[in-house]
């Protein structure tokens, strides 16, 4: 037994070695935390109280398209859960706007989309109102998606959330 202790030593040893002896030194990323998650949708609320919008739904995702926060605004439209649910997975997997992901299948101003066939991803949505979250670094930690006003009006929200916490980012 003493000789299997001193081999898992012995091999702990090697690894460290092998690693430049940093074995507890892993390197962290950027994530989006719940203090985050909170301002945005303070901030998004904040706007569509102000501008007068309908009651909004938002949902904020992390990176892995997970549910960080979600708020549904008193008299806010049931359909809109799904939608704003959609809105950020959109932007969750895909580090761009949803209303791009409509513009690459349905085009716009009048030309065609490049990519037809890309509206049909199951939970996903192609309209505007989801929008990533990108650190300074680049590193893209979520999403937020609204929806329950107008699609502009949903985009112009989920903005405000995102401008709330840009010192953060």
């Amino acid at each position: 037994m003493t000789n299997r202790k001193s081999l898992v030593a012995a091999g702990m040893f090697l690894v460290a070695l092998a690693t430049g002896g940093s074995l507890h030194a892993m390197e962290s990323k950027p994530v989006l935390t719940l203090e985050m998650a909170k301002k945005i949708a303070d901030a998004c609320e904040a706007l569509q109280n102000t501008q007068g919008f309908r009651p909004v739904i938002i949902a904020i995702h992390d990176d892995g398209g997970n549910v960080k926060l979600f708020r549904r605004q008193e008299n806010a439209f049931l359909g809109s859960i799904l939608v704003a649910t959609m809105k950020a997975t959109t932007s969750s997997s895909f580090p761009f706007p949803s209303r791009l992901l409509g513009e690459l299948a349905y085009g716009k101003d009048g030309a065609p989309g490049r990519v037809p066939g890309i509206a049909e991803l199951s939970g996903h949505a192609a309209f505007p109102g989801g929008l990533p979250i990108i650190t300074k670094g680049g590193a893209h930690i979520g999403s937020i998606g609204v929806s329950g006003a107008s699609g502009d009006e949903d985009e112009q929200c989920a903005q405000a959330g995102l401008d709330a916490i840009s010192d953060m980012l």
